[in-house]
């Protein structure tokens, strides 16, 4: 084997190479001799195929699958040969493919490729991260024993001529305008509404107190200026409400009835399990935090150059799922205010930052023996899997054999692993906040 190195600038390394027609030959013919012992064809004899007709029959086909491994058994030999870590598939070319299928020829290739770079893994012992810690209170638990309760009320009609009082559900009619013309979604009819409740445009619901079954009335509201829908963000609009029935609700008493009915032996046992899981649900944004953390720090500490392919890659990525979003009218408003370039301009550095902590993190993982057992991905899958209702077997036996689908599921539990692994090192401080501040330092 000829190797040429064409290229070496910066990550991106090419080389030419040139595989001599006797080895290539002793292969194909090697492989055709394998194929004779065991071949039988219509007029012969099991393993006693003339040599002649083997060739005229399946000659071509092994002559392209002698190709086709020796250049990826030359291409891996000249990456281990130069210690080459390659960034991503690399690009592999025929010189002349049409000689390259006729017995007795060199095969000549290039192969071209973007290696990863050198990367110096940082002192994390002395990285400083601050762990915010929420603890449960009585208010937590009660507003979820509130909310369940509020489930499972009942409505009560309310027989007396009079207006709707907070708290109460008028069931209405209503037409929605813009510039007195309706607009999409802008109409309901025979909904139940709390007044002055939660759920409807800011000013909405309010504006119900007082109005009685019979009576229409004009109310006017602005939408959010980040209002999911931007045809209609920050505009001011009319709404047409006709009362149809008014009733109370009834909230069921938190009592051992209560708690038996939703499948708990006691209200002690049902509080319990709330706390329970509103712990784990403060345990997780304590953690996402942290983490948020560790890779601000981790990206400030490093610099090293990126392989091109792997940013453009990732920065497809993200750009069909902006433009996704701009086709769907789910872009963030502010995205929604910038124009192409500004947007390619961030997105790309957002690009780099994730390649660049993920090489990070794989290169921890490296050096320290990081690995993802096939323990934890046969839970992955079944944990996949469990998503889809009712095709969880079919879903896990499509991970099961689909290892480049599987692979999907890898990188994330790696990522997890180093984590924690940084974590463990890394000087924490323990700070106790509400469940408010925890909540707003995980949304910044």
């Amino acid at each position: 084997m000829q190797v040429t190195e064409t290229l070496s600038e910066g990550l991106k390394r090419a080389f030419d190479v040139v595989l001599p027609a006797a080895d290539i030959e002793d292969q194909r013919m090697g492989r055709l001799a394998e194929l004779a012992k065991t071949l039988s064809l219509p007029g012969f004899r099991p393993g006693k195929v003339p040599m002649p007709v083997i060739k005229q029959r399946f000659g071509n086909a092994v002559q392209a699958e002698i190709i086709e491994q020796s250049v990826s058994d030359a291409t891996r030999k000249v990456f281990e040969e130069r210690g080459l870590r390659p960034a991503m598939q690399p690009k592999i070319d025929l010189a002349d493919p049409a000689a390259a299928a006729k017995p007795g020829s060199d095969v000549a290739f290039t192969v071209s490729l973007e290696i990863l770079p050198e990367i110096a893994i940082p002192d994390v012992a002395a990285i400083a991260l601050e762990r915010l810690k929420a603890e449960v209170d009585d208010a937590a638990i009660e507003k979820v024993l509130a909310d369940m309760a509020s489930r499972q009320r009942t409505l009560e009609p309310v027989e007396e001529a009079r207006g709707a009082a907070k708290g109460e559900v008028l069931t209405v009619d209503f037409i929605g305008r813009i510039d007195g013309v309706a607009f999409p979604g802008g109409t309901g009819e025979g909904m139940e509404i709390e007044v002055a409740g939660e759920g409807f445009i800011p000013g909405f619901t309010e504006q119900l107190e007082g109005l009685a079954p019979g009576e229409t009335r004009t109310i006017t509201v602005r939408f959010p200026e980040d209002y999911g829908v931007p045809d209609l963000a920050g505009k001011e609009a009319t709404f047409e409400i006709t009362a149809k029935k008014l009733a109370r609700a009834l909230l069921p008493a938190v009592d051992a009835a209560f708690a038996e009915r939703i499948g708990f032996e006691s209200v002690e046992e049902l509080r319990e399990t709330i706390s329970q899981q509103i712990g784990r649900e403060y345990a997780q944004l304590s953690r996402l935090n942290l983490k948020r953390q560790l890779l601000d720090k981790l990206a400030a500490l490093v610099s090293f150059p990126l392989p091109e392919a792997m940013v453009t890659a990732e920065f497809d990525q993200i750009w069909q799922r902006i433009e996704a979003d701009r086709k769907a009218s789910r872009l963030a408003p502010e995205d929604a205010a910038k124009d192409d370039e500004t947007l390619r301009t961030e997105y790309r550095a957002i690009a780099e930052r994730r390649v660049r902590l993920g090489l990070l993190l794989a290169e921890i993982a490296r050096v320290n023996g990081i690995t993802v057992s096939q323990d934890e991905m046969t839970r992955a899958m079944r944990a996949e899997a469990a998503r889809y209702r009712g095709q969880e077997a079919q879903i896990f036996e499509m991970f099961r054999k689909n290892p480049t689908l599987a692979e999907t599921l890898r990188g994330p539990i790696l990522e997890e692993k180093v984590v924690d692994f940084v974590i463990e090192l890394a000087k924490i401080e323990e700070r106790v906040v509400s469940a408010e501040a925890l909540s707003k330092a995980v949304e910044s």
